[in-house]
């Protein structure tokens, strides 16, 4: 593993310091998580050890800075105008779930200042609290990496098994959801796993749209910087024809599928 597991500190990241979120960076004028216009708060720590992770410097739960809630509560009401009827606040990572218990009432504030919420989650945790912040998210944005249990836990060090849980919940609910697959050629691009992927969602009613997300290159400098062995450095970008195959296998089972 690139970067030990710290989730002895989970619970901990989770509840102390219950004002404020530990997160990464902010960024503005948003356009790819969640509709329209956003304000996307990437929060710092997680737990899975993605080989293809884009921002490796948010994995440490001891990283980033602290922000109080009023604070980006104010940072957001700042932008409302720029949300328009479609935008608003998307919490991404890292992982959100791991600080779920902050997540709660700062979405509550939005929805009280009539500004939308997304989280950007790999469904890391189920439990009360998750339930609840789910119950206070509009949009659920919910990347499942593999369908495939083995496959899962080789690309991201843990199981699929909580993930797809968060999923079911969400689907029972009758909330809205964006499913989102990274396509990382020799390891999600296998032809079978596609279908089973595909139906095993094919019937959720709350799925709104899927997002294919072809893997890249951009991240690696990070890897580089932070000393990381990068296992997927030799790996290109999934060919034309990859993702047209994996946007028709995913038009059988989805109306609506955006390669992004």
């Amino acid at each position: 593993m690139y970067f030990p597991e710290q989730s002895n500190h989970d619970e901990a990241l989770n509840i102390n310091n219950i004002e404020s979120l530990r997160i990464h960076s902010l960024e503005t004028f948003g356009t790819h998580d969640g509709p329209g216009i956003r304000m996307v708060v990437f929060v710092q720590g997680c737990q899975f050890r993605c080989l293809y992770c884009q921002n490796p410097d948010t994995l440490d739960i001891h990283g980033g800075k602290f922000i109080t809630i009023q604070e980006l509560i104010e940072k957001a009401e700042n932008q409302k105008l720029f949300f328009g009827t479609t935008g608003g606040v998307t919490v991404s990572g890292g992982e959100p779930l791991l600080q779920r218990a902050k997540l709660i009432p700062f979405f509550d504030k939005l929805h009280k200042k009539g500004i939308h919420t997304c989280l950007d989650t790999n469904g890391r945790v189920l439990d009360d609290q998750t339930k609840e912040l789910l119950d206070k998210t509009d949009i659920l944005l919910l990347d499942v990496k593999h369908i495939n249990n083995d496959w899962h836990k080789k690309l991201t060090g843990l199981k699929n098994k909580t993930t797809l849980k968060v999923a079911q919940y969400r689907e029972e609910t009758g909330n809205p959801m964006w499913l989102r697959y990274v396509l990382v050629p020799g390891w999600t691009d296998q032809e079978a796993y596609l279908h089973e992927w595909g139906q095993y969602f094919t019937n959720f009613k709350t799925v709104e749209k899927v997002e294919i997300i072809p893997f890249h290159q951009m991240g690696k400098h990070k890897w580089d910087l932070l000393n990381f062995e990068y296992a997927l450095a030799d790996v290109a970008s999934p060919s034309e024809e990859t993702i047209a195959k994996a946007e028709t296998i995913f038009n059988q089972y989805f109306k609506n599928v955006l390669v992004r």
